[in-house]
């Protein structure tokens, strides 16, 4: 959002949309799951709009159906009913044209496999590493911040340089939707924080559109344009706040009273959603 006063909910700042960026399109989107008295409705009627170039946080208690939906939007789910478009395609149709990246909270790197070639490794998924490919996988190594350890194995990086492998690994084929399932939710405070503005530097460069699950109040405050709220049993919308705070975001800003007027809005939301 610009600092001059509130855009369109969930809109980046003007001008800097990225050209080609998918906006996200749910419409009464549901999922059900198998259970021993018949079914389980995990989510129910969920509406969502997202802006081309926009960052979305969603947020609510475990169990609501965060990484779900995250998992409908990929295609690696089904829905129950409802209808899913990204940019006027499919989830399968983005994902299997490389337009959809994903990263989640485990990095699943491929343990043999350089730095380099695990970012590397959705381009030859799709039959498209070629060598005018190289400069660009290493160019997202260094926008990372990972220079000088392109031969690196996992085993020698730190869980938060492997969290960075998998962001590039997301991001290697340009995709217009990115999707994070709490990246760094198996991070310490201090580190996570750190990767905020890594993971806000990266998403600047190119921005993409992103759809981000945490649990974390004051991580969806910090990136997003907008924070929406899930309740529980079923998950549904309880709330969308949206983050009228200027890019680039700053450590700083974590202090001031608007943030932490915005993280007692969600908190309020949250609890509203638990029913408690």
């Amino acid at each position: 959002m610009n600092a001059t006063g509130p855009g369109p909910l969930g809109a980046p700042d003007p001008g800097t949309t990225r050209p080609g960026a998918a906006g996200l399109e749910l419409t009464g989107l549901s999922k059900s799951f198998p259970a021993a008295a018949g079914e389980r409705l995990v989510l129910d009627a969920v509406s969502l709009s997202c802006a081309p170039g926009s960052f979305t946080a969603l947020i609510g208690p475990s169990g609501c159906g965060k990484s779900t939906l995250l998992r409908l939007v990929a295609g690696l789910e089904r829905p129950s009913g409802g209808q899913i478009g990204i940019g006027g395609l499919s989830p399968d149709q983005m994902r299997t044209s490389g337009r959809l990246g994903i990263a989640f909270q485990d990095a699943a790197l491929l343990p043999w496999r350089s730095v380099v070639d695990n970012v590397a490794l959705p381009l030859e998924v799709l039959g498209k590493r070629q060598r005018g490919q190289d400069a660009h996988v290493q160019e997202l190594v260094r926008l990372v911040g990972l220079s000088g350890y392109e031969k690196a194995r996992p085993r020698q990086l730190s869980g938060g340089m492997r969290q960075r492998v998998a962001i590039a690994r997301a991001l290697v084929t340009r995709p217009d939707m990115l999707l994070l399932d709490e990246p760094f939710g198996a991070l310490d405070q201090i580190l996570r924080r750190a990767m905020n503005l890594e993971l806000q530097r990266i998403w600047m460069a190119d921005r993409p559109t992103t759809l981000l699950v945490t649990h974390g109040i004051d991580e969806a405050v910090f990136l997003a344009d907008e924070v929406v709220v899930l309740g529980a049993n079923p998950g549904r919308i309880v709330a969308r706040i949206p983050i009228d705070l200027p890019r680039p975001r700053t450590p700083e800003m974590i202090y001031s009273v608007y943030f932490q007027t915005l993280q007692g809005q969600i908190s309020r939301a949250l609890e509203q959603g638990t029913g408690r």
